[in-house]
């Protein structure tokens, strides 16, 4: 994975955050500790003394050099099991002030074996989420809060379909998908009307992916494709070269919702950009969700067969049925 050195600078600073929440709490607990078990400042002091000693010691290179050692590191195990002794005797357990760590991996240092742990990349992609995730800022949306009272319960006339019961298969999937989010995840197509909830389950599954430590990206298709031309046309600009970095985190982050596809300009270029940006995403195994009003029909003919093809061949569909809830909602 390629990172973004602003966003690691980022991710590396929470996470320091982290370290010093955990040396505070260790500094919590001795203050404690040592107010109920004054003989362990004494204790720690004689340990402090006997890890000088020992450097001195090795650096002397005394011809009685391993008897002294062996007679420190023998006081210093009496030293340890009495302080053991005492921790437990005053009801704190034996372990009480062991260091703190949140990654037992890393031991909260960020690296792990020879590579960034898996600890930062949470952090990472988070902050690659608060960057690129212009829906995460919507509000509360959430699974619990999905309703689906708003969808009629009647089998619909032109399709037989009952709404709600549709509504409810497609919620729960969207939940197994936020939950087991993976590499090796489907891509998901949420088709169907305007004003059915599209938008509102992409947000429930981003945060739930999100939370669990992946990087999302949420954007309009008309929003999303415009960096492309911006990062051509403009290349050599502040605006361009924004547009071109937006564009490298939308192909490499590890969901892409990609909503209101077929509301952007049909243009050649807005074609050549979808292209670029789904085929790249299938090629490196990136997942994305696209939400569109659109029926197949409608795909196939709005856009070229490369594209249609990737799309309805690559994602599998999730349909949206019923009545427009905004509407419903202004009474309409």
């Amino acid at each position: 994975m390629t990172y973004d050195g602003k966003l690691l600078a980022r991710a590396r600073g929470e996470l320091e955050k982290i370290r010093a929440r955990n040396r505070d709490e260790m500094a919590r607990r001795y203050t404690e500790v040592c107010v109920r078990v004054p003989e362990l400042r004494g204790i720690d002091a004689k340990l402090h003394a006997h890890m000088a000693q020992l450097v001195k010691l090795t650096i002397s290179r005394a011809p009685d050099l391993k008897e002294k050692i062996d007679a420190i590191k023998e006081e210093n195990l009496d030293l340890q099991m009495r302080r053991a002794e005492l921790l437990t005797a005053a009801g704190f357990g034996e372990h009480y002030l062991d260091e703190i760590v949140s990654c037992p991996l890393c031991r909260d240092t960020g690296l792990y074996q020879n590579g960034v742990c898996q600890c930062l990349d949470r952090l990472y992609n988070r902050e690659l989420t608060k960057e690129l995730g212009t829906l995460m800022r919507r509000g509360d949306e959430s699974f619990e809060r999905f309703d689906l009272t708003l969808y009629p319960a009647e089998p619909d006339p032109a399709s037989g379909l009952v709404p709600r019961e549709v509504m409810k298969k497609v919620s729960e999937a969207c939940r197994r998908y936020a939950d087991n989010f993976s590499g090796s995840s489907p891509n998901l197509l949420f088709q169907g009307g305007t004003g059915l909830g599209k938008t509102y389950l992409s947000a429930c599954i981003a945060r739930v992916v999100a939370s669990r430590g992946f990087s999302v990206c949420y954007d309009t298709a008309a929003s999303a494709l415009e960096n492309y031309e911006l990062a051509k046309f403009q290349r050599d600009t502040e605006e361009g070269e924004a547009a071109a970095l937006r564009i490298r985190r939308m192909e490499s982050c590890d969901l892409m919702i990609l909503d209101d596809l077929g509301t952007e300009m049909a243009a050649p270029m807005a074609q050549s950009a979808l292209y670029t940006l789904v085929n790249n995403r299938l090629v490196n195994g990136k997942k994305t969700i696209v939400s569109t009003n659109l029926s197949n029909d409608e795909l196939s003919r709005r856009y070229t067969p490369q594209i249609a093809s990737r799309i309805l061949g690559e994602f599998q569909c999730l349909p949206f049925v019923g009545r427009d809830i905004r509407r419903m909602k202004r009474g309409v």
